[in-house]
């Protein structure tokens, strides 16, 4: 495979030459993947591999998820001795399906995660703190590991572990930077609060927030995002990243979105017929990997709505900037004449103080438009139902059902044992 090692720094080079090693590699991965791929030989029979260039993607088809549990042994594209990890990710079933990695893809792993790191500032001298698993077929926890140890950094490998483990971390090792989902991050801070800590005298000075997105469509810090800077003093830095694809969309030192590598994959913004969408509009995000030698991808399907930002870059890159998940396509809300994600739902009840939990809860209505209501804990009882509908209604134009439970209630059905993640989305409509 090519070793993108070489290519080190492209993102600082005029868009010209990006575009020419771009082209280079993707006739490259066209010709690994009709020879080597019984998926894409089949799905691109007839296809002259010869004369294809980059102005062909927008017209090849499109790999749906679904590819990965109808047709996961023909997605390899390698003997099976040479797979060296093996991760399961969520189907559009909920069932997990299999994603194999050889020695090249975990190299390549480190190395992207390496310079995401590096793009928002990190360096040999700091101390990173994992709060996320290395277990459970997680691909993500090992994913952080390699790149802050090719960095040469130091990591901590806490994973999942109680808010009193962390606290213990962080006061005897001083980390310097904390990986974790932003919620678990405010709640972490809180927690030191309560133990009379100030998160904010603490060694950790940035915060890589994983899982949820910080930034709205404009770019600007939502509420959870003020809070952890606020919290911890520290600088908050989000990344994007998907199993499948082996590759990271990291913020950089200036904070306008997610850095695409080019060496790395090419991405597209698709609309609802699968066309290319121009810089800045929004639709489903679409990744062609380059360099993967065991799944290698063509114009792979993530289901995250976002957009592209394109242009130089405060911090002297060329290279496309993916903006913050606006939501999963398959989670799209249509009530009473409004559609949204619930994503915006969420950001409203993160501004709510006397909110402790809460999950999204949809059904279908006669499929002409869904019921909607939201479920929540709260820490005191001086917010009511009504007043949460207010604040809804002024910000998105809705006015769901509230309903109020205990936060046991409400983790109860977060935390189902069906999904290794914690889900806030409970989708009960008919399709």
């Amino acid at each position: 495979m090519t070793d993108f090692l070489k290519y080190r720094g492209l993102e600082f080079s005029a868009p010209d030459e990006i575009r020419n090693v771009q082209e280079q590699l993707f006739k490259t991965h066209i010709n690994y993947i009709v020879k080597s791929s019984p998926y894409y030989r089949r799905v691109l029979g007839g296809v002259d591999t010869e004369k294809i260039s980059l102005n062909d993607l927008a017209s090849m088809p499109l790999t749906d998820k679904s590819a990965f549990e109808k047709s996961n042994e023909e997605l390899l594209a390698v003997p099976m001795q040479e797979i060296r990890d093996i991760v399961l990710s969520s189907g559009t079933t909920g069932k997990p399906t299999r994603i194999m990695y050889t020695e090249n893809d975990l190299k390549r792993l480190a190395y992207n995660e390496e310079i995401s790191f590096a793009g928002c500032g990190l360096s040999q001298n700091d101390i990173v703190l994992l709060t996320c698993t290395m277990d459970r077929c997680f691909v993500a926890g090992l994913a952080y590991f390699l790149g802050i140890r090719a960095l040469g950094a130091a990591a901590i490998r806490n994973g999942l572990s109680s808010f009193a483990s962390h606290l213990e971390i962080i006061q005897r090792m001083d980390p310097t930077v904390i990986v974790g989902v932003p919620s678990f991050l405010h709640k972490l801070g809180q927690f030191l609060l309560e133990q009379g800590i100030d998160p904010g005298k603490t060694a950790v000075n940035k915060l890589i927030c994983i899982g949820e997105p910080i930034r709205d469509r404009n770019l600007s810090l939502l509420i959870m995002g003020q809070y952890l800077e606020e919290e911890w003093g520290a600088k908050v830095y989000s990344t994007y990243a998907s199993s499948e694809t082996i590759t990271t969309f990291c913020e950089c030192t200036a904070q306008k979105g997610g850095h695409l590598h080019p060496e790395l994959a090419i991405v597209e913004i698709v609309d609802e017929e699968g066309r290319s969408q121009l810089p800045g509009e929004t639709g489903e995000v679409v990744v062609t990997t380059l360099s993967v030698e065991g799944m290698p991808l063509l114009r792979f399907r993530t289901g995250d709505v976002s957009f592209l930002e394109n242009g130089p870059c405060e911090c002297g890159r060329y290279s496309p900037r993916l903006g913050p998940i606006l939501g999963r396509k398959k989670q799209m809300i249509k009530y009473r004449g409004t559609t949204l994600y619930p994503q915006s739902v969420y950001a409203v009840l993160d501004e709510i103080p006397e909110v402790s939990e809460y999950f999204v809860a949809v059904r279908s209505d006669f499929d002409l438009s869904d019921i909607l209501s939201v479920h929540v804990s709260l820490s005191n009882g001086t917010c009511s139902p009504a007043g949460i509908i207010d604040r809804l209604q002024a910000r998105l134009r809705v006015r769901p059902e509230v309903v109020i439970s205990t936060e046991e209630e409400i983790k109860k059905q977060m935390l189902t044992g069906q999904s290794r993640k914690i889900n806030r989305f409970i989708d009960r409509r008919k399709n």
